[in-house]
């Protein structure tokens, strides 16, 4: 008798909170979602009111569902999950997405997936922003300034930069794992664009920044007397140091290059490493640094173009520290 009556109490509480939702106006019933945490055995205009008043409060809202009571919600979710066993043809139809075997554990499975795949993208894009900046003014400013070995790159060095570029974005970042803060960031708001301002802006930033430590590199050679081919193979190691050194920052733009290199991927330092074989086979086979128009680089000279690849793209490390304090 004392069960009856307790679940005599719930059923009253149900109802009271369907009532309550069913006699309110929107703006309402956007207060009561906010502050409740669980709604059960709710009647399909119920589900659909709480799913549109969520919607208009600028919430991202998933709804999960089986039934044929669910169709007009699922349908009216941002994205509406199905169970594939269990759920009817009704609700699966209105889904944007069916768990076949009704584990809900992989929708969270899911969800990092797709987070991991979004945020990869953003880092191949932003790291190719960020390149390509210092490759279009080392070539471009020296001629407009009238310096005095205007054409620092021919065609051959810009191809052999895409060349490195090219599996650095495409096959690097597409291996990057997980970051461990990943799923602790809220949902993306439906009007956000893939690159926010700051992002883009951190991206031009980055890029300036090389830039400025390739034309040091340049200056620096030429006033102490270098040669073309000298200052040419000073510019290109700075270039290509920075480029492997900002493909490892960029790898997040939260934590630290230490911190990265506990997620492990071997493809970035496979390319890094054939990047520097190649560099070398460059410099110091006579052929090929004929065909490149370089010349060799004592000890000295290759730890100065590393320190100044270092400081133009390792200041990002101070950003990202700000932003973990």
């Amino acid at each position: 008798m004392k069960q009856v009556k307790e679940n005599l109490g719930r059923i009253f509480i149900l109802f009271a909170w369907m009532i309550q939702i069913v006699g309110n106006t929107e703006d309402e019933i956007i207060t009561i979602a906010q502050r409740t945490t669980l709604f059960t055995r709710m009647f399909p205009d119920v589900k659909l009111a709480v799913v549109n008043a969520l919607k208009k409060s600028g919430e991202i809202v998933a709804m999960l569902g089986d039934g044929v009571n669910d169709g007009p919600a699922l349908k009216a979710a941002h994205i509406g999950v199905a169970m594939g066993n269990k759920g009817t043809e009704i609700a699966k139809s209105a889904a944007a997405l069916v768990i076949t075997n009704d584990d809900l554990q992989k929708l969270i499975v899911g969800i990092a997936a797709g987070r991991r795949i979004y945020s990869n993208i953003k880092k191949a894009v932003q790291y190719i922003i960020s390149i390509h900046i210092p490759i279009i003014l080392t070539v471009s400013l020296p001629l407009f300034l009238g310096w005095i070995y205007p054409q620092i790159f021919s065609p051959v060095h810009v191809i052999f930069l895409e060349l490195v570029m090219g599996p650095t974005c495409s096959i690097v970042y597409e291996n990057e794992p997980i970051e461990k803060n990943t799923m602790n960031q809220p949902p993306r708001a439906m009007g956000k664009t893939f690159l926010s301002i700051n992002e883009l802006g951190i991206s031009i930033i980055q890029g300036i920044a090389i830039t400025v430590g390739i034309l040091f590199s340049y200056q620096f050679t030429s006033q102490h007397g270098g040669s073309e081919e000298k200052t040419r193979a000073m510019v290109f190691c700075t270039l290509i140091f920075a480029n492997i050194l900002l493909s490892y920052a960029n790898r997040s733009f939260y934590y630290s290059i230490v911190e990265s290199f506990k997620n492990r991927n071997f493809l970035l330092l496979g390319i890094s490493c054939a990047v520097l074989i190649l560099l070398f086979v460059i410099l110091y086979c006579r052929p090929v640094a004929s065909f490149f128009e370089v010349t060799a680089l004592n000890v000295s000279e290759l730890t100065i173009a590393l320190a100044v690849a270092a400081a133009s793209v390792l200041w990002f490390e101070i950003y990202k520290l700000i932003r973990r304090i």
